[in-house]
């Protein structure tokens, strides 16, 4: 009995790992969320019994207690379960729950890291989150805490220099900016970016002081990366070069 956690990466299905491609290949059942690529399912074999175990906010299919339980289920039934996850399996993807969960009942875990949105999205819109005279340093915060109040970290993060990364935000947005709004920094740059490295990725870029209309005019919505700071305007400079280039 086997159980592999793999990060998917951020979307798009050729940023998953050569090493998670090869589990995916020998797994008896795939259990994968909804942020991961279902292209990635190609490479399972013909048996393969495939599981949608997605969640979304207030939209569970399933909570965590039934995907802890069919992890184990399927590991004792199958042999070899692969949970596919989006994103790195330990950046706010509850991945350690589930490994500590079938360990419990004596199933062997590997884990298969991902690439993460949380830096491979901005990286993606051209947007460094650390850099030269810029950013000296990150902060990665959950929009979503398990009390579903927006991160006391986030207030913390909002007063250093540092650029501030929010996952899974955008029903946050409001307390996120006037988090901002309230230490005077309406003018700092935000970008946010929906459905990161996927065909339909929609970017927008502003200040703390705009963002809320232009998100809203744009029908920015989840899933999306909030990215504050001055790295955030890197965005605009990629596009404008990029129209230059058109021309």
């Amino acid at each position: 009995m086997k159980v592999t956690l793999i990060g998917a990466g951020p979307g798009d299905p050729e940023l998953i790992t050569l090493k998670g491609i090869k589990a995916l290949q020998s797994a008896d059942v795939v259990l994968h969320d909804a942020l991961s690529s279902t292209e990635l399912l190609a490479y399972c074999k013909p048996d393969c019994v495939i599981v949608n175990v997605g969640k979304r906010f207030a939209q569970h299919s399933c909570n965590q207690d039934v995907i802890n339980h069919l992890i184990v289920e399927y590991a004792q039934q199958y042999g070899h379960v692969v949970r596919l996850k989006g994103g790195d399996p330990f950046i706010f993807g509850r991945g350690y729950e589930e490994l500590e969960y079938a360990e419990r009942h004596g199933i062997t875990v590997e884990v298969v890291p991902g690439i993460s949105s949380s830096y491979a999205v901005p990286a993606l819109a051209g947007i460094p989150l650390t850099t030269r005279g810029m950013s000296e340093s990150f902060w990665v915060i959950t929009g979503t805490t398990k009390d579903h109040s927006l991160s006391n970290d986030l207030s913390l993060a909002a007063r250093s220099s540092a650029t501030v990364v929010v996952l899974m935000g955008m029903h946050k947005l409001p307390e996120i900016v006037e988090t901002f709004a309230q230490l005077g920094k309406i003018n700092l740059p935000v970008a946010i970016i929906q459905n990161g490295s996927r065909p339909d990725e929609k970017i927008v870029t502003g200040k703390v002081g705009n963002i809320l209309q232009l998100a809203q005019a744009e029908g920015i919505g989840s899933p999306a990366i909030i990215v504050i700071g001055k790295v955030a305007q890197l965005a605009d400079k990629v596009k404008e070069i990029s129209q230059l280039a058109d021309y």
